[in-house]
């Protein structure tokens, strides 16, 4: 089954009511950035990326996809993954201009293209394709209650609704406000409202400093936070090793991570208790799988951070013994022919073949952008 065509689209599709934001940034859309690969038998696989809308970063990474990968592909075998990942990852042109950024985030979706072309082939969901299940059960918590943007009233309100009327067993926050004692106030108005029992989580994308952090740190302690997730600036190991040395509190990161090199880093430096890798950064399922597999033999729990590809990260979470939970954030759901479902708490298994990441014909009009 050899490839004939990569072609890459783009999508912008909204986010939740009139847009979100962190301790970084505020957004009204995601940015869908997509490959498209045709093979020889007529069977196309597809596989996106994740961006903040930026139309003229998304035009980067969507001709990185189409002029600097395509032509390594076409002509090749669709099912051989492994090598096209390698020749693509260590071709010394694209490693001169890049390791990670634009030409990792290229390589992350026509990775999931040709995993989503596999299992299709095999007429399998991805799960299945990858070797099977290893639970029956994965739960979900939820973040797209948790933005900064979210007043306090709102915030405890999203909180107790989906705790008690969604069945959801695990929140997730943000903080790193510019004075951590208003994380601290919403913190402990949210873990009043939802109780002892349910997961509780914290997100500061990168925020703060360490001396900020370990202050936070010894107040929040007593909210027995399931996680604290990148405390610190993304790349900053010693420092995240530190924190971890400091506090009870688990250590949770790994979305602005490009490669398995850098989780080693962490991992083997114990700056880490929750692994978070993504797929859309990570050059795909196939560098996913080699951090998760490295997680599973430090006996590290992982969680993938489901941002922007909620869709292919449910098969591997259902697929990987070292995934124990996985994040539900809705905004994209709806643009896809296999939706990601979470029904009490927990995630249904996919069951259509391939990787779930096939957009309707309604979105691939509606929320198109120029590529």
């Amino acid at each position: 089954m050899k490839i004939t065509q990569v072609q890459p689209f783009i999508l912008h599709v909204p986010v939740t009511g009139n847009g979100i934001s962190d301790s970084t940034h505020s957004i009204t859309h995601w940015g869908v950035v997509g490959a498209q690969i045709t093979t020889d038998q007529g069977l196309v696989g597809r596989g996106f990326t994740g961006t903040h809308a930026f139309l003229a970063g998304d035009r980067l990474i969507a001709s990185c996809i189409k002029d600097c990968f395509g032509p390594m592909l076409i002509g090749q075998s669709a099912l051989d993954i492994n090598q096209l990942w390698h020749r693509m990852a260590r071709d010394p042109a694209m490693q001169w201009i890049g390791r990670a950024g634009i030409s990792q985030i290229a390589i992350a979706a026509i990775d999931i293209a040709l995993w989503d072309l596999k299992a299709k082939h095999m007429k399998l969901p991805l799960w299945s394709a990858l070797g099977g299940a290893t639970k029956a059960v994965l739960p979900a918590y939820n973040t797209d209650i948790g933005w900064l943007s979210i007043p306090d009233d709102q915030l405890v309100d999203g909180a107790r609704r989906v705790v008690e009327e969604e069945g959801f067993r695990g929140i997730k926050i943000k903080v790193g406000s510019s004075d951590p004692w208003v994380d601290l106030r919403r913190i402990a108005k949210v873990r009043a409202a939802i109780g002892a029992e349910v997961m509780l989580a914290v997100d500061g994308n990168g925020k703060w400093d360490l001396p900020t952090c370990v202050r936070f740190c010894k107040q929040a302690e007593q909210y027995d936070l399931f996680w604290f997730e990148e405390p610190l600036w993304y790349d900053d190991v010693r420092g995240h090793a530190e924190l971890a040395r400091q506090t009870t509190i688990p250590i949770a990161l790994g979305e602005q991570l490009y490669h398995s090199d850098a989780f080693q880093q962490f991992m083997e430096a114990g700056a880490v208790h929750y692994v978070q890798p993504d797929i859309t950064r990570l050059g795909g399922i196939s560098e996913f799988l080699t951090v998760a597999d490295a997680a599973l033999s430090r006996r590290l729990p992982v969680a993938a951070h489901v941002g922007d590809m909620g869709q292919a990260h449910v098969h591997l979470a259902y697929h990987h013994a070292s995934c124990s939970l996985l994040e539900y954030i809705p905004w994209i759901k709806d643009a896809f022919m296999d939706p990601i479902v979470v029904r009490d708490g927990k995630y249904l298994r996919p069951e259509q073949p391939g990787a779930g990441t096939t957009p309707t014909k309604e979105a691939l009009v509606k929320y198109a952008r120029p590529v």
